[in-house]
């Protein structure tokens, strides 16, 4: 007997579908030109081109869906120029998978002390050498277009926490006017545009710049919606009533991306709310630090208290550090000041973290995430010097 079976069309470039749901948590599939993310995701932090202390291949192995550049450090050093002359940033850093790039706005807050803002544009004192950059809207696209991400982000203003209103409307409307200029500006074919958020910890802010951002969004501009301007100094309290208010107004149809965001606290919160992509330094910074994160808590693992633990870091972890090496083992490498413990850590610390939101993906697929998040929860034990 002949059997007639439907095959659903190939998800078309930069389609996003929400898979499964439970509450406002959201497990989706996000297609870019380089694979397939599989959200809700945390995205590793490679600003120069790598993710610190690890290779290519161990960083395959934690299996991220998507990794990040910095448009800002990678047009100082080496060059965006010399990048697309090398094949781009897929090739240059030998990373086949999906790529995003920050604009190099998060730099115009983290080097406050080394910018000038104007309407059109951002001139910096180049923390390498004290020169002049200059980053314009136009230009953060196009480095980007050279650079050869699959997901470019608009160039914005970061305010800081508890910028004055005045001054933080001002910041917002200039964001909302280079988004303008981002949007004319040409990218690649298999590049995709993200807007972003802003508007601090003011609701009404937040709103009018979604607003303003959704009359800009006609015919799909943009392929994502970003929130930035959080974790940047305000209370976690304000931070969590700022998305809860901020992230079901977002269009559903396409990923929402919680920029520079990304401790186990804040990636459950965060996806409790519907947030489905995260970044953030600091899992591999703390790593570099002897800070870990287990599926028990944080532990320091440079403490005294694990010299001699036969132990493995985490039982609940299969990660190559968690399966080969002693609490004592990775103690010694910190104390002894051995780059291996540098490595093990982060291998680590990204495997704890990407598989976070990896399991919280399952758990809203098998309408589970509430228990999930509970029992996650219930396991964290607070630190303390001992640890």
């Amino acid at each position: 007997m002949e059997t007639n079976s439907i095959q659903a069309d190939p998800p078309s470039l930069f389609d996003f579908a929400v898979e499964a749901q439970e509450d406002q948590a959201r497990a989706g599939l996000f297609n870019t030109s380089h694979g397939m993310i599989s959200t809700p995701a945390f995205m590793p932090v490679g600003t120069q081109a790598t993710v610190k202390c690890l290779t290519p291949d161990q960083l395959k192995i934690i299996d991220p869906q998507v990794i990040l550049g910095n448009t800002y450090h990678l047009h100082l050093r080496p060059g965006s120029d010399v990048i697309e002359s090398l094949g781009g940033l897929h090739r240059f850093m030998n990373w086949d998978g999906p790529i995003l790039t920050d604009s190099g706005g998060f730099q115009v807050f983290s080097l406050a002390t080394m910018r000038k803002i104007s309407e059109d544009g951002v001139t910096f004192q180049s923390h390498l050498d004290g020169s002049s950059c200059h980053l314009t809207p136009e230009k953060s696209i196009g480095i980007q277009k050279q650079l050869g991400s699959d997901i470019v982000m608009a160039f914005d203003e970061c305010p800081p926490a508890g910028l004055d209103r005045i001054s933080l409307e001002a910041s917002v409307d200039r964001t909302t006017r280079w988004l303008a200029r981002c949007r004319r500006t040409p990218l690649g074919t298999h590049q995709g545009l993200f807007a972003i958020n802003q508007g601090g910890t003011h609701l009404d802010l937040r709103k009018k710049h979604l607003d303003d951002i959704l009359t800009l969004d006609r015919a799909h501009a943009f392929e994502g919606f970003a929130i930035g301007g959080l974790s940047v100094g305000e209370s976690k309290d304000v931070m969590e009533l700022t998305l809860q208010d901020l992230v079901p107004r977002l269009p559903k149809n396409r990923p929402r991306y919680l920029m520079g965001v990304g401790t186990p606290e804040d990636i459950l919160k965060g996806i409790e709310l519907g947030v489905d992509l995260f970044d953030c330094v600091s899992p591999s910074r703390e790593a570099r630090h002897g800070r870990l994160l287990t599926s028990r808590g944080r532990i320091n693992i440079r403490n005294a208290v694990h010299r001699e633990s036969e132990a493995t870091l985490d039982p609940d972890c299969n990660c190559y550090t968690c399966r080969g090496f002693s609490k004592a083992y990775l103690h010694h490498l910190m104390k002894a000041d051995e780059f291996l413990g540098l490595t093990l850590n982060t291998i680590h610390n990204l495997s704890y973290t990407v598989n976070l939101t990896r399991s919280a993906r399952i758990a809203i697929q098998k309408g589970r995430f509430a228990s999930f998040a509970r029992a996650t929860r219930d396991h964290w034990k607070p630190e303390s010097k001992d640890q």
